[in-house]
């Protein structure tokens, strides 16, 4: 049943579906966290069962985050939700909180399901597959303290030297698009959050508006009835709003802020990109300097040149598929907003135009009479 199964505009059958849900607070003497069950089904052959559950906590998302950039340094690997929101936004432990980040972690581990080389990784599947002691276990295992601190050190020492000479004019390009899709995508986030917060204070507003009407009604029986059509009006409005609010909070919002993710995630990508091929601009450096150990420094320049154009395919593929799904997501996002707006005030419009006919209606039978 599951390689029956086939998504609109997908050539190829998908083998693998994670669904992320059930989260369940833990309190302890030193902290509280919330964990998440996380369902596996696949017919893959590397997988010992066909389905898997176990449950996961934010911790874990990074650890697995941080193999894959570990392991693929020049994919783009999806953002998580950052472990601390905007002070005032909303309260951590909310229900909204851990239903939006719900949402994150499940749409985070189906782009690597559906990405066509992190998939396979072996991180990847232990995460799904793992028990929390096997997982824990398997945790420790990481580079030690040192390991990482030597990988900082290379990581500064790299970029103190300086620009790359030799970078092709491709990655160039990526970098000017990058700067310039970061200034935009954060000027359309927070324009977002302003709309949004607009749209909540006329909500607020609108709510005390209705009631006062049908309280006034109460003391004007010769307009009572048209009071109440006021008030009723409103409140369908009112409701109309809520509903338009939750669109932008469920579609627009978060899209918005998962490509604000992306923009830093892509600077990245590229710094290391840039990393490996400084590694290669120093080797031959030291090789036209050095007249001893010629044939030791061209066996490493070989072993870099390899690397350099590992990572630079990796790149562009990644970079293409990222950009076509970056698009299609804008473009649903960005539609799927402009219809609600217009069913919106279709739905407000139609509203008082039925109650302005039906005074106008009244006041012909009253001249009549």
């Amino acid at each position: 049943m599951i390689n029956q199964y086939k998504f609109e505009d997908e050539p190829e059958l998908r083998d693998l579906f994670i669904t992320v849900d059930d989260p369940e607070s833990h309190i302890t003497a030193i902290e509280t966290f919330i964990t998440y069950r996380v369902v596996t089904k696949t017919s893959r052959g590397e997988f010992d069962s066909s389905e898997y559950e176990v449950r996961r906590r934010y911790q874990d998302f990074l650890w697995l985050k941080s193999k894959l950039e570990e392991a693929h340094p020049t994919l783009i690997i999806p953002p998580l939700p950052e472990k601390f929101i905007m002070k005032g936004m909303v309260e951590r432990f909310s229900d909204e909180f851990i239903e939006t980040r719900r949402k994150a972690l499940h749409k985070f581990l189906n782009r690597i399901a559906d990405h066509p080389t992190l998939t396979f990784n072996e991180d990847f599947k232990i995460f799904l597959t793992a028990q929390a002691w096997e997982l824990s276990s398997h945790k420790k295992q990481g580079p030690g303290l040192l390991s990482r601190m030597g990988q900082t050190v290379r990581a500064v020492a790299s970029s103190v030297r300086g620009g790359v000479k030799n970078r092709p004019e491709i990655f160039t390009e990526m970098n000017d698009y990058v700067e310039i899709f970061s200034q935009k995508i954060n000027v359309l986030d927070k324009i977002a959050h302003r709309i949004y917060k607009e749209e909540r204070e006329y909500f607020n507003e609108m709510k005390e508006y209705g009631p006062i009407h049908t309280l006034w009604s109460a003391s004007e029986e010769d307009i009572a009835d048209s009071l109440k059509g006021v008030a009723s009006c409103i409140n369908k409005c009112c409701k109309a709003t809520e509903k338009r609010m939750a669109g932008l909070s469920e579609n627009l919002l978060p899209i918005l802020h998962e490509y604000v993710l992306y923009s830093d995630i892509l600077m990245g990508v590229l710094k290391r990109r840039d990393q490996i091929q400084g590694e290669l601009d120093c080797r031959v450096d030291a090789l036209a300097n050095k007249k001893t150990e010629k044939d030791l420094f061209s066996e490493e320049i070989g072993k870099l040149e390899d690397k350099v154009e590992c990572a630079n395919n990796a790149l562009k593929a990644d970079w293409d598929r990222w950009k076509q799904n970056m698009q299609c997501d804008m473009r649903s996002t960005f539609t799927n907003v402009a219809e609600n707006n217009l069913h919106y005030y279709e739905e407000c419009l139609a509203t008082w135009e039925s109650f302005l006919a039906s005074q106008t209606v009244d006041l012909h039978v009253e001249e009549d009479s």
